[in-house]
């Protein structure tokens, strides 16, 4: 990491990050199985979020909460200059955990299954680093800790004043990832995370007896015809190279098994990984209404914007890219294979504001960290802390210099 120091001139001192950080990778690992041992779930972060505030605090950052359990921390350079703001979520998932690490979870039900503990820990970390030298410091860091991603928290920030006082000339965001090796980094420009919109499909029919089918309207056999047009509109409408995804994960309805019921519910997602989501969801919900009709049923579509696509900003992207060589070297950056159908709402921040979005790799068989992300054995690499850490710090200098 290269900064120019105020005090001397344009003299360019060099900072070596990778040792710094090495020096304080224990205390990073140690907070983050802190987090770890103690995970909460969204909008509930009170433990956490009263640790991260002492600690930026104890730094001497300018700190404020945004919604409750949403933190900022505010670093300001001793030269003016642009602002970045670095975000980190910091909420739980409702899983069971089955990793038996001597740190694992002491609260039953809830669980550090996505690597948000890794995150914190991290982000903390580096916001200690870049206070060491605010001195040589040219502009604004914004270090943004974010409730509740799980379910869509960054909305809530943002219209609790996230992005304001100061305002942000680009967001940064990053996420451990199991399905990439320690050691590298996943970047691409562009869409990088699907937009995901989650539908509650209610079919109604008529209800009566199992053993008169025809004086009733059963809303189960018109489920099951909707199910086959669901996957019709994936194999004869949607465009292969627009990547479109369409799950139904639930479907309830029904009492006993010789009532036909009034009516049944399906639950799922849509995804895409391009920008025609709002028409692939009309065409969902066409294709839904005449196929209902069809079985003399009726229905109502809910619709709940999870997250908007991650589209990385070109020129961000591109100084990600710089950082990324200086940390892991040019061969270990994956530009192929990255995109995924997931979603991440770092998206609303991305829409309104420049911003990149990078994944780090934490997938090893020594460390067992190469489960699925939100499985009761998921577990990161904490190898991948550092990595991440110093991509950061890279990406701030990069920027404000």
């Amino acid at each position: 990491m290269r900064l120019k120091a105020r005090a001397k001139g344009e003299r360019v001192i060099v900072v070596d990050i990778r040792r710094e950080i090495a020096e304080m990778e224990a205390e990073m690992i140690s907070l983050r199985r802190d987090f770890h041992r103690h995970p909460e779930l969204g909008l509930h972060e009170v433990r956490t979020s009263k640790i991260i505030e002492d600690y930026l605090k104890e730094l001497g950052l300018e700190v404020r909460r945004c919604t409750d359990t949403g933190v900022i921390g505010i670093l300001q350079g001793s030269q003016v200059g642009k602002t970045i703001m670095l975000r980190c979520d910091i909420d739980a998932l409702p899983i069971q955990e089955e990793t038996e690490l001597p740190f694992a979870s002491e609260k039953p039900g809830v669980m550090h299954a996505c690597g948000h503990d890794g995150h914190t820990a991290l982000h903390l970390i580096t916001a200690k680093l870049l206070t060491r030298h605010r001195e040589e410091l040219k502009g604004t860091v914004i270090f943004l800790f974010q409730t509740n991603e799980e379910d869509a928290g960054a909305e809530l920030m943002i219209e609790a004043g996230a992005l304001e006082n100061p305002k942000p000339d680009i967001v940064c965001g990053f996420h451990l990832w199991s399905p990439i090796p320690t050691g590298k980094i996943g970047l691409v420009p562009g869409p990088i995370m699907a937009s995901s919109y989650y539908f509650k499909l209610t079919i109604r029919g008529r209800g009566g007896h199992g053993g008169a089918p025809h004086t009733a309207i059963n809303p189960i056999d018109a489920a099951g015809h909707v199910l086959d047009a669901i996957r019709t509109l994936h194999t004869l409408e949607f465009d292969s190279t627009k990547p479109t995804v369409i799950s139904v994960c639930k479907i309830h309805g029904g009492t006993k098994e010789i009532i036909v019921p009034d009516e049944v519910e399906l639950e799922g997602s849509i995804r895409c990984l391009h920008t025609e989501d709002e028409a692939v969801r009309s065409r969902f919900q066409e294709c839904c209404e005449a196929v209902c009709a069809a079985y003399r049923c009726t229905c109502d579509i809910e619709f709940k914007c999870g997250n908007t696509l991650l589209d990385n900003d070109e020129a961000a992207t591109k100084l990600a890219m710089n950082a990324a060589e200086r940390v892991v070297g040019k061969e270990n950056i994956l530009t192929h294979g990255v995109s995924v159908m997931l979603g991440d709402d770092f998206a609303e921040f991305s829409r309104r504001i420049p911003g990149v979005y990078y994944f780090v790799g934490t997938a090893s068989e020594s460390a067992k960290s190469t489960f699925e992300h939100h499985n009761p054995h998921f577990n990161i690499d904490e190898a991948s802390l550092a990595v991440a850490a110093q991509m950061q710090a890279e990406i701030v200098a990069e920027y404000l210099q």
